[in-house]
């Protein structure tokens, strides 16, 4: 029988292992707490932040890790400090469930993305028509 795609965050979370649970919780919370004008969605079948129109952080458990999808190597680079101690590819982010939640790293991942996401927004909103003339596109 095929797995069926959850319909929400809570229902994803539900049908994961008992023992990854509270960790997806604490995942989610962290990343609502950092974008609140952020929209929870599922997409591709797992956890997804939307702001200004676009995807721009997913989460998902699995057997032994959870991961953060923040797709972009931008940010893998700007943090590769403090990613050093986890698996990284691909703009997937790797932490095993046995390890504390990393908190402040989620925290500041959030952000980042979100403060892309705005930057990226503000410059399509501003259009330049004619040289030297810049209007709001609508």
């Amino acid at each position: 029988m095929a797995r069926s795609t959850p319909s929400s965050v809570d229902e994803y979370i539900a049908s994961q292992p008992e023992v990854s649970r509270n960790t997806l919780e604490q995942v989610r919370e962290v990343i609502r707490r950092s974008m609140p004008d952020a929209e929870e969605t599922i997409s591709y079948g797992m956890p997804a932040y939307k702001l200004h129109g676009r995807t721009i952080l997913f989460f998902a458990g699995w057997k032994e890790h959870f991961s953060l999808y923040p797709g972009n190597n931008r940010l893998v680079a700007a943090f590769a400090g403090e990613l050093k101690n986890y698996k990284v590819s691909k703009g997937t982010i790797q932490v095993p469930l046995g390890e504390p939640v990393p908190v402040r790293l989620i925290e500041r991942i959030a952000k980042f993305r979100a403060e892309e996401a705005a930057a990226e927004a503000q410059s399509k909103a501003v259009r330049v028509r004619k040289p030297g003339r810049v209007s709001q596109a609508r």
